[in-house]
C-alpha cells in the first residue's frame, strides 16, 4: 500500500501533519503520491499550475525564477522535511511564477489539497487545514529573510547577511549552507566572480572560513570594510 512507503514517524514531525493520530495521517495519504527526480531535474515549470504541495522526503529543491532572457534568481531551499508550492495549490488554477528544481536527487511527496478543500468533512482534514497556514505564514517569513540578504548595496553586507541568518537559524558558528557558489551567486542576486572574490578576502581578512558550501564565521570578526 501507498502509507507502506512512509515513515508515518517521521511525517508526524513534519508541519503539515502536527496534531494528526497515526491513522488520520494514513486517511490523508490517499491523497498523495510520491514522485523521485534526479539532480537538476525541474518538478514545476513557471506557467503552469498544481493542487498539491509538495513535501520533501529527501534530497532538496531549490525555487527558482527564470526570465526569458536566461536569468536566474534562486528564492529559496527547500530541504527535507519541508514543502513548497503550497499557495498555488490553494489558488487553484493559479500559474506559476517559479519553477521548482531538484538541488540533488530527491524524494517527494506530493499532496493533493484540492480535494481536501472541496469536502472538510473528517478530523484529519481540519487539521491539515489549520497547519496549511502555519506553513503560509513560515514561507512568507522565509521570503522576508531573503530581502535583508539581498537588500545591502555591497557584496560583503550581503554575505555577511546571509551567512548571519544561517548562523542564527543553526545555533552556531561552524555550519554548512544548502548552495553550491553559483546557487548562493544567484540567491544573493550577485555576480559569482564577485562574490567568490569577495569569500576570498573575508577569509583572508579573518572573517570567516569556507571549504565548498561548509563555513566558519570567526569570533570578532570586526566590521565590514
Amino acid at each position: 500500500m501507498f502509507e507502506s512507503q512512509i515513515n508515518i514517524e517521521a511525517l508526524r514531525s513534519t508541519i503539515l501533519f502536527r496534531g494528526m493520530t497515526d491513522e488520520e495521517i494514513k486517511k490523508s495519504l490517499k491523497q498523495g503520491i510520491i514522485k523521485k527526480y534526479h539532480k537538476n531535474q525541474l518538478l514545476l515549470r513557471a506557467g503552469g499550475t498544481t493542487d498539491s504541495i509538495g513535501l520533501v522526503l529527501s534530497g532538496g529543491v531549490t525555487i527558482e525564477s527564470n526570465d526569458i532572457w536566461g536569468n536566474r534568481t534562486i528564492l529559496s531551499h527547500v530541504g527535507c522535511g519541508d514543502f513548497f508550492a503550497e499557495t498555488y495549490a490553494l489558488l487553484s488554477g493559479e500559474p506559476l511564477l517559479v519553477d521548482v528544481r531538484a538541488n540533488e536527487a530527491s524524494e517527494i511527496l506530493f499532496f493533493n489539497i484540492g480535494n481536501v478543500l472541496k469536502e472538510n468533512k473528517e478530523s484529519w482534514q481540519g487539521k491539515l487545514i489549520r497547519n496549511l497556514l502555519m506553513i503560509s505564514s513560515r514561507k512568507n517569513l522565509m521570503l522576508s529573510r531573503r530581502s535583508f540578504h539581498t537588500s545591502p548595496k555591497s557584496v560583503r553586507a550581503r554575505v555577511q547577511a546571509y551567512l548571519n541568518s544561517v548562523s542564527l537559524e543553526t545555533g552556531s558558528h561552524d555550519f554548512d549552507i544548502p548552495f553550491d557558489r553559483q546557487q548562493m551567486a544567484d540567491y544573493l542576486n550577485l555576480d559569482r566572480t564577485a562574490l567568490s572574490k569577495e569569500l576570498s578576502r573575508m577569509k583572508k581578512d579573518g572573517i570567516i572560513d569556507f571549504w565548498k558550501n561548509h563555513f566558519r564565521i570567526m569570533e570578532h570578526s570586526g566590521e565590514e570594510s
